[in-house]
């Protein structure tokens, strides 16, 4: 069975951090380019960042540059989005999302992607 499912999401305080993953079954993750995606209650899905498969190059949203880093372990076929200095404004759903190959645009479309995941909740608050 084909699917994303993220996970590590919850509560901080904000300045503080926390790693979320994304766990890739029924596919080759390394052949894929990952997009990270969040959604705050009454606004739209905003693309985060991206990894493309193809050369390895990441980009980020202004508004988290500097502040998040995506990687990637191919041997436990997941990915990861770190951030730091997490603010309040980042609460949000944060999924994730695969496309095959190389990425189409630095910022692709969410229905640019053939597979995507359920979504894990960050809440930055005191």
């Amino acid at each position: 069975q084909v699917q994303l499912v993220e996970s590590g999401g919850g509560l901080v305080q904000p300045g503080g951090s926390l790693r979320i993953s994304c766990v890739a079954s029924g596919f080759t993750l390394e052949y894929y380019s990952i997009g990270w995606f969040r959604q705050a209650p009454g606004k739209e899905r905003e693309g985060v960042c991206t990894y493309d498969t193809r050369d390895g190059r990441t980009h980020y949203s202004d508004s988290v540059k500097g502040r998040f880093t995506i990687s990637r372990d191919n041997a436990k076929n997941t990915v990861y989005l770190l951030m730091n200095n997490l603010k309040p404004e980042d609460t949000a759903v944060y999924s994730c999302a695969a496309m095959p190959g190389r990425l189409v645009d630095r910022f692709p479309d969410w229905g640019d992607y053939e597979y995507w995941g359920q979504g894990t909740q960050v809440t930055v608050s005191l």
